[in-house]
């Protein structure tokens, strides 16, 4: 997978138009996803992002641009924080000025991370994209959801076990009753019908 990734990271660093390899930055975002307080915002959740978004690729106005915004979405992430997003995405635009890459490009990709929030239903087409990828977790596999949601558990170790469920439903409850999950055709189409059912049945 490493390998795999590493090159995926190449071709994106290039696509921005940032100058060098940017490997040292590739090797210090895999380390960030194998902190061994993640179990999963992990390099399974980085992997599956980006193949979901090679599928999808052709859709994007700025593909390169997105991918770049999921290797950076989480890539600080602290539990008891709330701010991971916003930390991310300006961790994210000075590794791209540093880069020499275009403010504007620089200040789209600050603003993708941001979107994974998922506090308000994004308008821009990238956005778009790169939202409905980070949730496809919810439209998973029955066994693959049960996985995920084992993953996120245990990251909230610390939580007592009957404000962690009045949380998690709650957070469950509010995907469930959104009038639609995934914002575009292709991602409706395939995971929507299974996404609902999969959180009818946790939140249950």
């Amino acid at each position: 997978m490493k390998q795999h990734l590493q090159s995926s990271w190449q071709r994106t660093w290039r696509g921005v138009g940032a100058v060098g390899d940017g490997l040292a930055w590739c090797e210090r975002l895999l380390a960030c996803y194998q902190e061994p307080h993640r179990h999963y915002h992990t390099l399974q959740h980085l992997g599956e992002c980006l193949a979901a978004f090679d599928q999808a690729r052709a859709l994007a106005p700025h593909p390169d641009e997105i991918a770049l915004a999921l290797w950076f979405h989480d890539a600080i992430y602290d539990v008891k924080r709330s701010d991971n997003e916003a930390r991310s995405a300006d961790w994210a635009r000075e590794a791209l000025l540093d880069a020499e890459v275009e403010r504007a490009v620089a200040d789209r990709v600050h603003a993708l991370i941001m979107a994974t929030r998922h506090d308000a239903v994004p308008s821009d087409a990238d956005a778009q994209l790169l939202v409905d990828i980070d949730l496809g977790i919810l439209g998973a596999d029955t066994a693959r959801f049960a996985e995920y949601e084992a993953q996120i558990r245990r990251e909230y170790a610390f939580v007592p076990g009957w404000l962690f469920r009045r949380k998690r439903r709650a957070i469950l409850q509010g995907f469930l009753e959104r009038p639609r999950l995934y914002t575009t055709p292709y991602f409706h189409d395939r995971l929507e019908t299974r996404a609902k059912e999969n959180l009818a049945r946790a939140v249950a």
